[in-house]
Formats: structure tokens, C-alpha cells, sequence
């Protein structure tokens, strides 16, 4: 190929962790070309419903039936609606196998699932990288907090995070915007809670929103705001970070981006001569020409189990077994968090307050299990998050239309609360992904294969959760609580992490501490995989950190021909 095929660096993926690998190494001079599988979606351009009105759409907003029975996994998606799904892969475009229950949703466009995330950044705290060594399960980050501190500050400035400084270690306190409010109910509830039970903290929830722009969000063309909650169909003002609004943007004024849609990467190239990754080979999306690029540097963002199914199928006669995967571990120790617990309730009084908008973000509490020591009987913990709302809008669910129906729709009704777990599970070689030897996707690439599943441990956190939740809502006043188990498979939490995890032996792990390959010096892994255990956060704020670390080391070490 000519040297319009040759960059600097290619940045596989274009999502939350690929926009900001590509802004980082456009902006440090390098020539950087960007592959997504997907469509090209530009911002605010390429929204197609993000002023409409439920009744401007064909079915009001739902989905037909046609597509539910056709697409039963997307479907499941609390994000997936009439006016959302062209962003998200319906099941039978990319198919996959389940060896056990595995919901994967996934987002094939420009910006990726960056459109579509519910943008909840919480910073971990010194605990959860010391926590794996410290317990014993997974490998030892190679990492600690401090290593990555100055990069969570760095690129929330960047985004642009709302949220209150707290000063509660467990959950570390960034760069913030103002926060957003809590409502009556919600405050009381928090006193009540930390009055009761001295071990928790209960803060408002910090989100990727603009709730009062910067000078330098509003030279990316971003501004405030509105609390629509409309975000999953494209934010028209920017308000919320996504790679379009933001990232792609930034790296685009270099002048160093070249960004190619409709690219299925089909695999990594190595060349064993050279003893190093040279490229990328490339799949048209509706052509199916191959075509290959050659770059001194890769960084992988396909996400999670994306990244893991391109390094499984990059095979050459050094690694028979996937790229850098002498160790046999590539695919394995896959985790993600564990969504299934919810609680509700009733709250009687304020009747007489309300609110504005719809609030982007929940009450949260960080994580109070096995956080400086292991004193319970299952490995880690979880978070916890709460909101209070008044829904049932004036009960005239039995009432036929006409006044009557008018008038008691013109109040709302009582309060109701929900709170919800985010549970840390457990990295394990048993879950695991593969590539299938018989089945082939539409690209000729292998299709891939997931076994993921609960266990034990996973059941007692669930059962304390419950046992906890419920406690602190019946000291906080509420009536009528109700646990459920929703029951759903691990993947619907969109969380999944892990299969080339960091670590400090190459014998027990992929990546170095600095994303890098063991193995294969220039290519880097940024996104869900390199996670080494899964917290209880949110985990994006993360991936941008390590991310824009990566890409620091990674220039300075081809600077100084070390790749």
C-alpha cells in the first residue's frame, strides 16, 4: 500500500475512550487515523429526533412488536426506544453466541456508545486499585490512585463534570461543576440515613453535564444543560460530553485526523520479522473489499469484548493463540457489574413541593462493604443509588376521559422512591470470552463467543443489598417497601470489562501499567478490557483517564524510539 495507507497512529474504535485517544494524539502532532465499524454520525446533524415530540413519531415512541420479537436482547435496554434506535446494533446485525445468558448491547457509529451512555462519572478511590492485592482475587493493579489522579482532573475539566465536593475517601472528590440538587424528599431521606448509619456518605450523583458551561466548553460549541432527558437521542446543545460533541471535534482542528466509518477492523497485523504490530487490516462495512493501514502505534477502543475478539483473531505464526497472548489468558477474567437489585417505596408528606426539569443524575452512595478490610462474608461491595419522585399522576388511571380525567392529571401525585445497586463482581478465568471455530459473521470475521456468569458471591451481595436498603429506608420513613430481583443477565448493566487485563507479570496479565501490550510494545488497550477488577463506579471516567495517560507515555516513548 502507498503512504496515503501509512499514519502515525491508528485509533481502533471511536466511542468514550477512542475520541479521547484520538484528540490526545492529533493534538500532540501525530497523524491519526480513526476506524470505526459503523455509520459516520456528525453532531447535531446526524440527530434526527432530538427536538421531536412523542406524537411527531410513528408509534409514539414505541417499539413495534415486529422489532421486539426480531431483536429480543437490544430490546431489553431501558435506553432503547423509537427515538434512540438508530443508535443502537440491533441483534440481528452483529449476531453472537451465548453459551450462557449474555445480553451485549452495543453502539456501531461515530461516537459509539458515547451517544447512548447514561454519564455517570465517579472517580475511584485508593481502595479499589489496592483492593484486588489487598483480598487476593484477580492480580495486583499495576497501578494506584496517585498515578492516576492528575489525569481524572485533567480530563474533567475537559467534559465538564457537575457535582459537589464531599471530601469522602471512598469516593474522591474532581474538578466540578455546580452540582445538581437534590429534591425535599431525597435531602431527607439523605439526613436520616447518615444519622442512622455512620459508616455511609450520601451525596448527589456526578454526571458529564454542563450545568454551568466553561469558556473553553463553549469554544467546543457546547452549552447549558436543559434537564430534557432526552440525552440518548444526541444532546443538540452539547450539554452532555459524547465523542461528537467533544473529543472528535478537538482532534479534527488539528488537522491530524483522517476518520474512516464503515471500517470492521478485521485484525491486528503483526510481522515476525519485524518482531512488531505494522497495522490494521480492514473490512468494508458494505463493500467487504479489505484494504490495510499501517501506523508506529495502535490504541484499541472497540470496546470491551469488541477489543477482546479483534486481539483473539489477530493471529500470526508468533502468536497462534491471538495477539500477545502467549499466557493463554487473552479473553479471560471478564467482569461487569451487577445490576439486579432494586428497591421501592412510598414517602407520605410534601405534598405540597415538587421540582424542576428531569434531573440527569440519582442520589448516590459509595460503596461501605470490605472497603478498607475484608469483614464480610462474600469479596467486595456496591454502590448504591436513590431517587424520590411524585409519579401516579393524580390517579386518574380510573377515571374515563373528560373533566374529571383533566382535573386530576392537572396534580401530581405521592411521592415514591427507587434505589438500585451497582455491584462489583469478581474477575474469574471461568468467565470468559472465545472465538467460535464453525460461525462467521457477514465480514468472514469469527463470531464471537461468551460464557459470563453470576455466582456466589454475586448472590450474597444481592441478598445484603436488600437486607441494607431496606434498613435505611425504614429509618428514613418510608412505607411500603418492596425488593426485587429483576433476574436480568449479566451484560443488560453495559459495564462489561476486563479479558486483557493490567497487570505487573506478564505470566498473569496482558497490559503493563501503562495500557501497553506486554508483548507487542506499540499497541495500547484503553477501553473496558484493560480493567484489571471492576470497582463499583461507573467506569467511563475512567477509561478517559487511562486513556489520555496512555497516549502521553505512548508519544513520549516514540519520541524517544522506544516503539
Amino acid at each position: 500500500m502507498g503512504m496515503e495507507n501509512t499514519f502515525d497512529a491508528i485509533v481502533i474504535g471511536s466511542g468514550i475512550s477512542g475520541g479521547w485517544a484520538a484528540k490526545e494524539l492529533c493534538e500532540k502532532g501525530l497523524k491519526t487515523l480513526v476506524l470505526e465499524r459503523g455509520r459516520n454520525v456528525e453532531h447535531k446533524k446526524d440527530y434526527p429526533t432530538m427536538t421531536s415530540a412523542p406524537w411527531e413519531m410513528p408509534h409514539r415512541n414505541q417499539i413495534p412488536l415486529a422489532d421486539k420479537l426480531e431483536n429480543p436482547v437490544v430490546n431489553k435496554c431501558y435506553a432503547y426506544k423509537e427515538d434512540t434506535a438508530h443508535f443502537f446494533v440491533k441483534d440481528t446485525e452483529h449476531p453472537y453466541i451465548q453459551e450462557k445468558p449474555f445480553d451485549w448491547v452495543r453502539g456501531y457509529q461515530v461516537g459509539g456508545k458515547s451517544l447512548i451512555w447514561a454519564r455517570q462519572t465517579q472517580r475511584w478511590s485508593k481502595y479499589d486499585f489496592e483492593g484486588p492485592g489487598r483480598d487476593g482475587f484477580a492480580v495486583d493493579w499495576p497501578i494506584r490512585y496517585d498515578d492516576i489522579d492528575p489525569w481524572y482532573s485533567y480530563v474533567e475539566r475537559f467534559v465538564g463534570i457537575s457535582g459537589n465536593k464531599d471530601g469522602v475517601d471512598t469516593l474522591p472528590d474532581g474538578e466540578f461543576l455546580p452540582p445538581w440538587e437534590m429534591n425535599c424528599v431525597e435531602k431527607e431521606i439523605r439526613d436520616k440515613i447518615v444519622a442512622e448509619f455512620k459508616d455511609r456518605h450520601v451525596m448527589i450523583g456526578r454526571c458529564a453535564h454542563l450545568t454551568k458551561p466553561q469558556e473553553q466548553h463553549l469554544k467546543q460549541g457546547r452549552g447549558q444543560c436543559m434537564a430534557r432527558n432526552q440525552c440518548y437521542r444526541g444532546c443538540p446543545f452539547g450539554a452532555y460530553f459524547s465523542s461528537n460533541s467533544a473529543t472528535l471535534p478537538a482532534a479534527a482542528a488539528t488537522g491530524n485526523l483522517t476518520l474512516r466509518p464503515d471500517s470492521v477492523v478485521h485484525s491486528i497485523i503483526y510481522d515476525d520479522q519485524l518482531e512488531k504490530v505494522t497495522g490494521v487490516r480492514v473490512v468494508d462495512r458494505n463493500t467487504k473489499e479489505v484494504v490495510e493501514y499501517f501506523a508506529k502505534v495502535i490504541f484499541l477502543n472497540a470496546a470491551a469484548l469488541n477489543s477482546n475478539l479483534i486481539l483473539l483473531n489477530s493471529k500470526s505464526a508468533r502468536f497462534p493463540n491471538g495477539l500477545g497472548n502467549d499466557n493463554g489468558l487473552l479473553g479471560k477474567y471478564v467482569a461487569f457489574h451487577n445490576y439486579r437489585g432494586n428497591i421501592s417505596a412510598s414517602y407520605e408528606g410534601h405534598e405540597d413541593s415538587f421540582y424542576f426539569g428531569r434531573r440527569p443524575t440519582a442520589v448516590m452512595m459509595p460503596n461501605f462493604r470490605n472497603v478498607k478490610a475484608q469483614e464480610m462474608d462474600f469479596l467486595r461491595g456496591y454502590m448504591t443509588f436513590y431517587t424520590a419522585g411524585r409519579g401516579g399522576w393524580g390517579g386518574a388511571g380510573d377515571v374515563p376521559f373528560g373533566e374529571e380525567f383533566k382535573e386530576k392529571n392537572s396534580v401530581p401525585g405521592p411521592w415514591g422512591v427507587f434505589m438500585m445497586m451497582q455491584g462489583e463482581t469478581i474477575p474469574k478465568e471461568t468467565n470468559f470470552v472465545s472465538l467460535s471455530d464453525k460461525e462467521k459473521d457477514e465480514w468472514g470475521i469469527p463470531l464471537l463467543k461468551i460464557k459470563v456468569e453470576y455466582d456466589e458471591n454475586d448472590e450474597k451481595i444481592l441478598r445484603d443489598f436488600f437486607e441494607q436498603g431496606t434498613a435505611m429506608l425504614e429509618k428514613a420513613g418510608c412505607k411500603n417497601i418492596r425488593t426485587s430481583d429483576s433476574m436480568q443477565a449479566p451484560g443488560l448493566d453495559i459495564h462489561e470489562m476486563g479479558g486483557v487485563r493490567m497487570g505487573k507479570d506478564p505470566e498473569t496479565s496482558l497490559l503493563n501499567g501503562w495500557n501497553q501490550m506486554h508483548l507487542c510494545k506499540n499497541v495500547f488497550v484503553t477501553d473496558g478490557a484493560c480493567m484489571t477488577s471492576t470497582g463499583t463506579q461507573n467506569p467511563s471516567i475512567t477509561y478517559m483517564a487511562l486513556t489520555a495517560r496512555a497516549v502521553d507515555y505512548a508519544v513520549k516513548s516514540l519520541k524517544d524510539g522506544l516503539l
